[in-house]
């Protein structure tokens, strides 16, 4: 039995990495395809910010909502609905001849959370001790997928024109989504059933299934319940929160950085933004699993982490003036927010009940998703009124504070 679910769990973790790196291929096709249809269809600077702010809104709506009904109709449906959104969104993209085309298609995007998706499918396969190393290493499948995809994208813009790309990504869509309909089970849940057994085995009371039935994909008071009535759950969502402001202003601001402080071209620019990016898929892929396989406790690598990120910034401002020396800087700072992120995951994760564990990674997602809607006007008000080390200041007020508070956890 034991060696038939071993068997089981591992296909399931091949088909869910394969399909992390389908989706990171078509998101980065169509990022890279959006710039250029929308200059092909005059859209202007501001208007092209209204778009990016469209999609990070409609994720945020979606993240929770996405999270209840995965809890409620299973990881395979979940991820059904999120390759399903992405087809269509990719879809419309490639059909859109004007900007309203263009805006809708960024609607289906609502439901678009594969990535989320994937997580709960490895948190439901995962030994709780193990969970930290296993969410890690999607991204590293999803690094794969990010590398490839916007050479891709590129060469379907250049020989084939920007709608082929958007309906290339749409087709890529539409394998995982046949991948997932043919080869995920159902009921993913094995780890939590095996839970389940050990606590009727130690006598401890069930939870009233038939209560959580009832519980609705738009329940917002159970979102409620899950974010903010549990104590562990509201730290480590406040903690993920604080920490991650300074990190998406400087994310935001990246391109506008590029060209006006450190004048790059955009070759060169392309190369960083590699730079970070493989960096990134390397800590997440292989860094986390070794350094939670040491026997440090979550909470100290999450110390470790800000402190690391602290450091980052305390670099930025005593030893940048050139982009080599920017790169330098980055460094801790990409390893330590990818340890930061990931560890994270997995303690939410593990903070609310093995049938919550969907709705609490969506929950996640949302905070992404709202620093992602204010950190741009954050990040142009900081560079217009004080300069660029003004970033580091931000990181280093947001972030100190924070290994204190995580003290108290230790």
């Amino acid at each position: 039995m034991a060696d038939a679910v071993s068997s089981s769990s591992k296909t399931v973790r091949i088909i869910t990495h394969v399909n992390v790196s389908l989706y990171a291929l078509c998101f980065w096709i169509q990022i890279g395809t959006l710039p250029y249809l929308t200059k092909k269809l005059d859209v202007d600077p501001i208007t092209f910010g209204y778009l990016q702010t469209t999609f990070a809104t409609v994720q945020l709506l979606g993240g929770p909502i996405y999270g209840r009904f995965g809890d409620l109709f299973g990881s395979k449906y979940a991820l059904l609905l999120a390759f399903f959104a992405a087809f269509m969104s990719y879809f419309l993209l490639g059909l859109a001849t004007t900007v309203f085309m263009v805006f809708l298609s960024r609607l289906p995007s609502v439901c678009m959370h594969a990535m989320h998706g994937a997580q709960m499918v490895v948190t439901d396969i995962s030994d709780p001790n193990s969970r930290s190393a296993q969410l890690g290493k999607l991204g590293l499948s999803y690094g794969i997928g990010m590398v490839i995809g916007p050479i891709v994208g590129g060469l379907c813009t250049k020989y084939a024109g920007e709608q082929t790309s958007a309906f290339v990504a749409a087709a890529g869509s539409a394998v995982s989504f046949v991948l997932i309909l043919l080869f995920l089970p159902v009921d993913t849940k094995i780890f939590s059933q095996l839970k389940k057994d050990m606590d009727k085995k130690n006598d401890v009371p069930e939870e009233d299934e038939s209560q959580t039935n009832k519980r609705g994909v738009f329940d917002i008071s159970e979102i409620i319940r899950i974010a903010i009535k549990n104590p562990k759950a509201r730290s480590l969502l406040f903690i993920k929160t604080v920490s991650g402001i300074p990190i998406g202003v400087l994310h935001s601001m990246f391109s506008v950085l590029a060209i006006s402080h450190f004048h790059l071209s955009a070759e060169i620019n392309g190369y960083v933004l590699s730079y970070v990016g493989v960096v990134s898929m390397i800590s997440q892929g292989l860094i986390v699993g070794r350094i939670t396989n040491l026997g440090y406790g979550e909470w100290s690598i999450i110390s470790g982490s800000i402190i690391t990120i602290c450091i980052s910034y305390v670099l930025l401002l005593t030893i940048v003036t050139e982009v080599l020396s920017f790169c330098i800087a980055l460094f801790p700072m990409v390893v330590a927010g990818a340890v930061f992120t990931t560890v994270m995951s997995g303690m939410l994760t593990k903070s609310v009940e093995p049938q919550d564990t969907g709705t609490m990674l969506g929950i996640g997602m949302a905070t992404n998703s709202l620093i992602r809607t204010v950190a741009p006007t954050i990040g142009g008000f900081l560079l217009e009124r004080y300069g660029f080390f003004s970033f580091g200041v931000l990181g280093i007020l947001f972030n100190a504070p924070l290994v204190l508070y995580i003290g108290r956890f230790i």
